[in-house]
């Protein structure tokens, strides 16, 4: 077997599938860039939400070099990283009824904010619940997912419904059942997962759209620079200080 053929199968996987994201997705995602510009061009805030695995592309947009200052981290606990103990706890939690209420009802997020919730699946009961609960509270919702999910699997919320059944709007990631791209002999189950690639590519596409969006309306979007530069955290600091009201991940 030969390990550099497996390393260039699963590139081309994550290749092919950044470009059918890129091209059957395209609308989708500028449709998310220009409600995340509306959203601060109208004074509100932008949350982002993912459980498990699906918080890693949550966690690449928000307080980083080149990111939009405003995005922030909807933190669940317990669901947000491996450092809880052990690590199953967190996918039992994603199961948990009643569970985003309690977040949202504590949080900042209030109506005419955004947010995006990132599932693979759509099928947990914790971003089900976190985006019916947003729309009651009058937040828009963006739901990042695998729509063969819903098309293959049975919901674990007790309604039967996925996170896609309760967004403003859905972008598809095209992510396989199982998020696995490659198989071996030798290999028993099949891996190479390539969501985070894929879904971490996605969310970067929709910020650069809001980046854009925000500037054809005449409006300096509040972008943040690398803080190893000369000048970048001067920078930060007076874009900070600027939108402070609605950026939570400093307090």
């Amino acid at each position: 077997m030969s390990e550099n053929k497996l390393a260039g199968q699963f590139f081309d996987a994550a290749i092919g599938l950044l470009r059918r994201v890129r091209d059957e997705e395209a609308e989708h995602i500028a449709t998310a860039g220009s409600m995340l510009a509306d959203a601060v061009a109208a004074g509100g805030r932008i949350f982002v939400f993912g459980a498990g695995h699906s918080s890693l592309p949550a966690q690449d947009v928000v307080y980083r070099a080149g990111g939009l200052a405003l995005v922030n981290l909807l933190a669940v606990p317990g669901v947000i990283g491996l450092d809880v103990m052990p690590a199953t706890l967190g996918s039992a939690l994603e199961r948990v009824d009643g569970l985003a209420g309690a977040v949202l009802d504590t949080s900042p997020a209030r109506a005419g904010d955004v947010l995006v919730i990132i599932s693979l699946s759509g099928r947990n009961s914790l971003p089900v619940e976190m985006a019916m609960n947003a729309r009651a509270l009058g937040l828009r919702v963006v739901g990042v997912t695998s729509l063969s999910y819903a098309e293959h699997t049975r919901s674990r919320h007790t309604s039967g419904t996925f996170l896609k059944d309760h967004c403003d709007l859905v972008i598809d990631s095209k992510i396989g059942i199982g998020d696995a791209e490659l198989t071996a002999d030798g290999i028993a189950a099949p891996f190479g997962p390539a969501s985070t690639v894929v879904t971490s590519a996605l969310m970067q596409a929709v910020v650069a759209c809001a980046a854009g969006a925000l500037a054809e309306r005449g409006i300096d979007p509040p972008m943040l620079r690398s803080g190893n530069v000369d000048g970048g955290h001067e920078w930060n600091g007076r874009v900070m200080d600027e939108y402070g009201d609605r950026i939570f991940f400093r307090h």
